[in-house]
């Protein structure tokens, strides 16, 4: 099955697709999106146009295992996606996801407007292979 991980923002949202086998976690796109029920009408189409079976989203828990405005805010947002679509929505700590994405993008020479351009996308993928994994090791 193919699952979307979001990396929600309130500007950009990173997306990130896995192959039907759920080996390999991809960055997909950047909504560049402000209005929430906007945003959710995209991640839709892309919802339907790649035959996604399950969204993940990422749920930025503080190190102490505190939920913060930012955590509050991502499980609301996960509520909604779930009132739109027609297949299972789920919150995924990201903690370090952020900055496990920039540190891949130092590796791989991307910078300036490159980098940000994709660091919601790479963000979005470190969060899919951290979901993955865990799917992987539960079998």
């Amino acid at each position: 099955m193919r699952i979307l991980a979001v990396d929600y923002g309130d500007v950009r949202t990173g997306l990130a697709v896995c192959d039907m086998t759920e080996t390999l976690a991809s960055p997909h796109s950047v909504i560049h999106e402000r209005n929430e029920n906007a945003l959710i009408q995209k991640i839709m189409k892309i919802v339907s146009r790649e035959e996604i079976g399950e969204i993940v989203v990422g749920n930025p828990i503080n190190m102490n295992n505190t939920r913060g405005p930012r955590s509050e805010k991502c499980a609301a947002f996960a509520e909604k996606l779930r009132e739109a679509a027609n297949v299972p929505v789920l919150l995924w700590d990201e903690r370090a996801t952020t900055s496990l994405a920039h540190t891949l993008l130092n590796e791989a020479d991307k910078k300036g407007k490159k980098r940000k351009n994709v660091i919601d996308a790479a963000a979005a993928a470190v969060i899919l292979e951290s979901y993955l994994n865990y799917r992987r090791n539960k079998k």
